[in-house]
Parts: structure tokens; C-alpha cells; sequence
């Protein structure tokens, strides 16, 4: 089993920046991906960035390159979302998860942190 834990939501004005962390803990296997998704309120939940533990292969959606970077701290057992220049279309739940089949499917997911940004 693994455990992820998320923090560092928050309100924000648009143009303003956020750091996401997610905490993993339990069975992190080598091939693992772990990533982020978003829900926005009356969507449906969409991948937004993604990170392999032992490779330097990262995944991101096309509405958040070049904005959003994903990392990790293998040490820690954390991956972090930086998220910069941020938009009102960026409000939404942000989910941690992680799996082998990734980084569109995962296995395990955390409950969330809330991310506002207003306009």
C-alpha cells in the first residue's frame, strides 16, 4: 500500500505562484510514477504533471507547460508541484497519485488540496 498526503494549497491571485508537496509513504517501488491531477468544480478530474522516481522523465498537460514543474525529493519520499504565472482556470482540487502503469493511470491517490486563484 501507499499513502500520499498533500499540502500547500491555498488562495492566490492570478500571476502569483503555489508549491505543492505531496508526502508518499509505504511501498514506493523504483518504477513507480507519481503525479498530479486537478478537479475543478462541475469538470471532471484531468492529469496535470507527472514524474518517474528513478528517471528524469517528466509528463505535463499542454495547459500548464511552461508554467508548472513537477520534481521530487527522492530522499524525502516527496514530489513537489511548482506552479507559476497562475490563472482563475487553474482553481480546482489537486490530487497527488501514484502507480506503475502511469502516468495517465494510477493506482493510489491522496484526498486532495484545494487551490484557488483569483482573478
Amino acid at each position: 500500500q501507499v499513502q500520499l498526503v498533500e499540502s500547500g494549497g491555498g488562495l492566490v491571485q492570478a500571476g502569483g505562484s503555489l508549491r505543492l508537496s505531496c508526502a508518499a509513504s509505504g511501498h514506493i517501488f523504483s518504477n513507480y510514477v507519481t503525479g498530479w491531477f486537478r478537479q475543478a468544480p462541475g469538470k471532471e478530474r484531468e492529469f496535470v504533471a507527472a514524474i518517474r522516481w528513478t528517471t528524469v522523465n517528466t509528463y505535463y498537460a499542454d495547459s500548464v507547460k511552461g508554467r508548472f514543474t513537477i520534481s521530487r525529493d527522492n530522499a524525502k519520499n516527496t514530489v513537489y508541484l511548482q506552479m507559476n504565472r497562475l490563472k482563475a482556470d487553474d482553481t480546482a482540487v489537486y490530487f497527488c497519485a501514484a502507480g506503475q502503469r502511469g502516468p495517465y493511470d494510477m493506482d493510489y491517490w491522496g484526498k486532495g488540496t484545494l487551490v484557488t486563484v483569483s482573478s
